[in-house]
């Protein structure tokens, strides 16, 4: 008898665990699911949904009819040639937001030669929140004809994203808690590129008893909750600089205190009061209290209307500058309305550039509008190698101490202080330039 109940016992559980799964598509038909935005077609065939691409039409979504918020989710994807595509989840549709245009999270299907299939899309709303150059060891070449194993697992605010079991993309939001899966035929700008399919097949999803994959801390998180370390980040070594509410760990440069005037802390927000727009004449420029050397630095920023700021980093404040304490600059600008975004030389004074010795790339992914918040981040490695990011894109690579960095030093305007840039350790800055421009989320891993 003890042995049957056993057995019993067994095999419920083997039951349970297996109706975990729960299948979105019956293989037969579209049952469950509706289109949404352009007209590509959608049909079912041999027990696979295939979108196929149609010309001047603008993006296509076959929606869920439910909602659904923590879950695991797997698929099977396969092109039959090249073609963008995405699967959509925790996305909506509302009338009072785009004329009813989808908008939220996409797990990006990407074919081209950057190889950003996986990344994480912020659909007609945000735009890229992990582009694969985050996590560029993982990269995937797509290729035509093969299917791929696509998988999604939103748990909380955390959100992380698989393709043929190797982690891809790991985001921390909190902008949607829940909405539906769509999956995308993207838009063609050229009318021989209709036609062409993409095949869904094995959709599934787990709602309960979810077990996520266990956090990978060689990867990068982009994390979006402001001034919040993950248990993730923490992990790797990542600390609040500012705990975004008090001025502790910092004073003015060449002070010591924190400024009286000039700045503010307004809901999680550090501000730069504008003033008559001079360089450091107002609070003036607030540094660290500790000195760092190797380093990654994480900052979100906003803009206002032509505004200018930097962060700077290795400033010793040895050279007492009448204006802002010197140091190598990440820089900060409105480029389409500051004068100073045509100073310089050929761009080395706009946006994320090494301010007046290297220019940063202009990639169209990393740009955001004038009064949306950017992700900003510095890598300084201990062999002096540097890197500017914007937005997730590495927009800056260099490094100190090569002749061609003393190079780019002598024909800038820092060539008349000996041995600029090149300390060993330094304070972080951030610069009051008389405009309005706010930071927050800003953490710091020593290397």
């Amino acid at each position: 008898m003890k042995k049957f109940l056993t057995l019993v016992g067994v095999c419920c559980c083997t039951v349970c665990f297996a109706q975990q799964w729960q299948t979105l598509f019956n293989g037969k038909d579209l049952t469950g699911w509706k289109q949404l935005g352009g007209a590509a077609q959608y049909t079912v065939k041999n027990g696979e949904i295939l979108g196929i691409t149609v010309a001047n039409t603008p993006n296509s979504f076959l929606i869920t009819n439910k909602e659904y918020g923590d879950f695991v989710f797997e698929t099977e994807v396969k092109l039959d040639s090249p073609s963008n595509s995405g699967i959509q989840f925790r996305s909506q549709s509302k009338a009072d937001y785009q004329k009813g245009k989808v908008f939220g999270y996409q797990m990006e299907i990407d074919p081209a030669a950057r190889a950003w299939s996986g990344g994480v899309y912020d659909e007609s709303r945000r735009g890229w929140l992990y582009p694969m150059e985050l996590n560029e060891k993982s990269k995937i070449n797509f290729k035509a004809g093969q299917w791929y194993k696509y998988r999604i697992e939103c748990i909380g605010t955390a959100i992380k994203t698989f393709i043929n079991g190797k982690q891809m993309a790991h985001v921390i939001d909190n902008e949607n808690d829940k909405g539906f899966f769509a999956l995308q035929v993207h838009s063609i700008g050229n009318a021989a590129e209709a036609g062409r399919a993409i095949h869904w097949r094995n959709i599934r999803i787990q709602t309960t008893g979810l077990k996520p994959t266990a956090d990978n801390a060689a990867i990068t998180v982009a994390n979006f909750i402001p001034n919040a370390v993950s248990a993730v980040e923490a992990k790797q070594g990542f600390k609040l600089l500012w705990d975004g509410k008090t001025t502790d760990g910092w004073r003015k440069a060449y002070g010591q205190s924190f400024p009286e005037k000039g700045w503010a802390i307004k809901d999680g927000e550090l501000h730069v009061l504008p003033s008559a727009g001079a360089e450091s004449q107002n609070g003036g420029d607030i540094v660290t209290t500790k000195e760092y050397g190797a380093f990654v630095l994480q900052f979100d920023f906003k803009l206002t209307d032509s505004a200018n700021s930097g962060v700077k980093y290795f400033v010793t404040e040895k050279e007492n500058n009448s204006g802002s304490a010197i140091g190598l600059e990440y820089q900060i600008l409105d480029d389409g309305k500051h004068p100073d975004a045509v100073l310089g030389s050929i761009g080395n004074r706009t946006m994320a550039s090494l301010y007046d010795l290297i220019p940063s790339i202009k990639h169209n992914n990393a740009k955001r509008n004038i009064g949306e918040w950017n992700k900003g981040m510095l890598v300084v490695y201990p062999d002096n190698r540097i890197e500017h990011w914007l937005n997730g894109i590495k927009v800056v690579e260099y490094q100190r101490g090569t002749p061609y960095f003393y190079a780019l030093v002598a024909r800038s305007k820092y060539e008349k202080w000996a041995n600029f840039g090149m300390a060993k350790k330094g304070h972080i800055l951030l610069q009051d330039h008389g405009n309005n421009v706010m930071f927050r989320s800003i953490k710091i891993k020593e290397l």
